[in-house]
């Protein structure tokens, strides 16, 4: 079954046409990432999905039904926010049943989805204490589980994790996965962090000026980038673009290199001068200035004794690089 299904959908705002004929289906429990810079639109996306905003054109349908002249509230979706929306006088227990009580559902019924999310979020403990006695981590848990009390077809996320600290960031990002897998829920993500993007999601959506620029999984999207947009969007470090410093490549291509596909090789491609080096333990990076004065960058995996000030070459597979035209484009063979 469809959770969600867009139809040529599109939002303006006054001349601003922000969301430009979107098409998109997301399946009953896929995890669905929206990703693009910052101004792509996704955030707008999921407005409008949850109907915060209304659709300017086209067709939004969730569990199949049109919901274009739909509330929210009767949607049957769940929103988490960046901000926690927490009221600060209720208990966590009572933030997180509040919404079931205002929609005028039993005592029973509300103590009883309250106590199960409790529960699958570890926040029993915390059920008496108020916001201001959580930390950061217990407050973004709580607006989750206030979402999971309702039951909703469709859980959308708005960037939940900003407001964290990296370590927390992490924690909360596998038990938001952990999560997916208990309820076998349908989400939808809006993030502008690639990690939480690969490491969550079934499906990514990648955005740009309003459009989608390429849906897939995403080992789909790094092994197989549509464009340099994407290629370049997908990856840390991200890729390498080079257009004079590989011998033989035609003018007006760029070709793309993934960091960890360059190696210290005596017969390289590609001569140059180590700029920086990045010593992270399990892995060195090194910033390297070419012969022509592109900067790439090499990652080596395991721990490299290459300085600053080095002249080394570096080799690839031809096999692993990417090939762009002049419009940015795949290039999906390259001529011999």
């Amino acid at each position: 079954m469809t959770a969600l299904k867009l139809e040529n959908v599109n939002k303006s705002f006054g001349p601003v046409h922000v969301l430009k004929d979107i098409n998109l289906e997301v399946e009953d429990g896929e995890f669905v990432v929206f990703v693009g810079p910052s101004g792509c639109g996704k955030s707008t996306l999921l407005r409008v999905i949850a109907g915060l905003e209304d659709a300017s054109s086209g067709t939004i349908r969730i569990g199949g039904e049109v919901v274009n002249s739909v509330p929210p509230a009767k949607r049957g979706i769940a929103m988490v926010f960046q901000s926690y929306a927490l009221y600060p006088h209720l208990t966590v227990r009572d933030n997180m049943g509040l919404g079931l009580k205002q929609e005028g559902q039993p005592k029973d019924v509300v103590d009883a989805r309250v106590s199960k999310a409790s529960k699958m979020l570890d926040l029993e403990q915390y059920a008496q204490r108020r916001p201001a006695e959580l930390s950061g981590g217990q407050r973004q848990r709580v607006a989750i589980g206030r979402a999971i009390v309702r039951e909703p077809k469709l859980f959308l996320f708005d960037e939940p994790l900003s407001n964290l600290d990296a370590a927390l960031r992490m924690n909360t990002r596998v038990e938001i996965a952990e999560l997916h897998r208990t309820l076998a829920a349908s989400m939808i993500y809006v993030t502008h962090d690639q990690i939480e993007a690969m490491t969550l999601a079934d499906k990514i959506v990648v955005l740009r000026d309003g459009r989608i620029e390429q849906v897939g999984s995403p080992m789909e999207l790094y092994n197989n980038p549509a464009n340099r947009f994407v290629a370049s969007f997908l990856g840390s470090p991200s890729m390498n673009f080079l257009e004079r410093s590989v011998p033989g490549l035609p003018a007006g291509q760029t070709i793309g290199i993934r960091p960890e596909h360059l190696g210290l090789r005596e017969d390289g491609q590609i001569f140059g001068k180590v700029t920086h080096v990045e010593r992270l333990g399990g892995d060195t990076n090194l910033l390297v200035q070419t012969g022509q004065g592109e900067i790439m960058t090499v990652r080596l995996f395991g721990q490299d004794p290459t300085e600053v000030g080095d002249e080394i070459r570096v080799g690839f597979d031809p096999a692993c690089a990417f090939y762009f035209d002049a419009q940015q484009e795949r290039i999906f063979q390259q001529a011999a």
